[in-house]
């Protein structure tokens, strides 16, 4: 890890620590880099926004991703205050950055309340058994817009 490594880590911390203080959500926080400078960065704001969708990681990459006109950010690098929950570590490998940096552990995050343990295990039942019902409807109609897709000669592969 270098002292540039350490300066956006601190950052991110930084970014949980306003964002906590200033009641935008839970303490975290997160930057994305690109060639050395910072290109977007973000606190949780679930609590603000009334979205659960609305963590650090979630908010850099979006922000990143408008600035640089792209959906990937293969050569970026992520800075976050704590290892990444299930639904951010799905974001941040859809975004394809060539590294993450983060502070806190995911069970430093469980202590303080914090605790995705459930995610997890759910992913593990089937879905037969898990704790939300989900219901296939429609597959058929659905699966003709995937033949589409797979049929469209002017679609962006991602």
């Amino acid at each position: 890890m270098t002292k540039e490594d350490q300066k956006f880590m601190r950052r991110a911390i930084e970014i949980a620590r306003e964002g906590m203080e200033n009641n935008s959500g839970g303490p975290f926080g997160a930057v994305v880099v690109k060639d050395g400078e910072i290109i977007a960065e973000s606190c949780n704001q679930v609590t603000s926004t009334n979205d659960p969708t609305a963590h650090a990681e979630i908010a850099a990459i979006r922000k990143a991703c408008e600035k640089l006109n792209t959906f990937q950010l293969e050569d970026c690098v992520i800075y976050t205050s704590c290892e990444p929950c299930p639904m951010c570590f799905g974001a941040i490998y859809w975004a394809r950055p060539k590294a993450v940096f983060y502070g806190c552990t995911k069970e430093d995050a469980a202590e303080i309340d914090f605790d995705d343990d459930f995610i997890y295990e759910e992913l593990d039942k089937s879905i037969d058994n898990r704790n939300i019902k989900f219901h296939n409807l429609l597959r058929e109609e659905s699966k003709q817009v995937f033949t589409n897709w797979k049929n469209k000669t002017d679609r962006i592969d991602y």
